[in-house]
C-alpha cells in the first residue's frame, strides 16, 4: 500500500479547517549587537521573507498578516506583493501579546485556525506548519517541539533549587496553532489579568486548555543572537 496515496486521499475527503497565519517580526532586536533581524539578509533575501515564503507554500494554510514595526510597513509590502496569501501587513504593538492581537484582528472572518509565526523562525519548513495545523484541528492547539539537550537547572540567587527530569522536557518552537476563539478569548483574560505570558500557548495553558506537541525540527531555531544568523545562513547554505 503507498502510504502518501492513502494519507493524501484521507486529506481530500477531511479537509482542514481555513487556517489564517500571523506572522509575527515586530521585535526590535535588542540583542543582535545593532543588526535590524528582520531585514537581516539571508541567502540574498531579507530573513522575514524565507518565515513569510514557507507559509505560501503551505497548502494547510489559507492566509497570512504579518505584524511588523510601523517603519517597515511599506518595505515588507512590497518584498511580499507576490504572495497572493498575503492578506495585510499591519503594525505591531508594544509587546508580543498586543501584537498577536493586531495579526488576529487583521485576518478574514473565515478564519478557523490561526497558526501564530515568529518571523525570526527563517527555516520552518512546509512540513512542521502542516502538522501542527493537522494537529489543532483535532485538538484545539498544537505546537511543535524537540527534546533539550542540555541538562537544566532552576537557578535562585546563583544557587541550583531543582533539575528538572530532562526526559520531560522539550523547547517549544513555532508556529503555534489554535482555533481562533480560544486564542483571541485567552489573549483578553490575559491581557485584564494583567498576566505576564512567553509564548501563545502558556495563555491557553492558563485558560485550562492542553496542548499538543508535535515533532518540531531542530533547524528551526530563533534568531535571536547574532551567532544565532549566522547559524542559519549556514543552514541555508546547506540546504541549498
Amino acid at each position: 500500500m503507498d502510504v502518501s496515496k492513502l494519507t493524501n486521499a484521507i486529506r481530500k475527503v477531511l479537509p482542514l479547517p481555513y487556517c489564517g497565519a500571523v506572522i509575527v517580526a515586530a521585535g526590535n532586536a535588542s540583542r543582535m549587537g545593532g543588526i535590524d533581524k528582520v531585514m537581516a539578509p539571508l541567502a540574498g533575501e531579507p530573513m522575514v521573507v524565507h518565515s513569510v515564503r514557507a507559509f505560501q507554500a503551505c497548502d494547510a494554510v489559507r492566509e497570512i498578516v504579518i505584524v511588523t514595526r510601523t517603519d517597515l510597513i511599506e518595505q515588507i509590502a512590497a518584498l511580499c506583493r507576490d504572495m497572493d496569501k498575503v492578506r495585510a501587513v499591519v503594525v505591531g504593538g508594544a509587546d508580543r501579546a498586543e501584537s498577536v492581537r493586531s495579526g488576529l484582528s487583521a485576518l478574514s472572518k473565515k478564519v478557523r485556525l490561526a497558526a501564530i509565526h515568529d518571523g525570526a523562525r527563517p527555516l520552518i519548513t512546509q512540513a512542521v506548519i502542516d502538522r501542527t495545523v493537522r494537529a489543532a484541528s483535532t485538538y484545539g492547539a498544537a505546537a511543535p517541539g524537540v527534546p533539550v539537550k542540555d541538562t537544566v537547572k532552576v537557578v535562585s540567587g546563583g544557587l541550583v533549587t531543582a533539575t528538572p527530569d530532562r526526559s520531560t522536557l522539550q523547547a517549544i518552537q513555532t508556529p503555534q496553532v489554535f482555533d481562533i476563539d480560544l486564542l483571541k478569548g485567552a489573549l483578553e483574560q490575559a491581557k485584564k489579568d494583567n498576566a505576564t505570558i512567553t509564548d501563545d500557548c502558556s495563555a491557553v495553558e492558563r485558560m485550562g486548555m492542553a496542548v499538543r506537541i508535535v515533532e518540531g525540527d531542530e533547524r528551526n531555531i530563533k534568531v535571536t543572537t547574532p551567532m544565532d544568523l549566522t547559524i542559519a545562513r549556514i543552514c541555508l547554505e546547506e540546504a541549498q
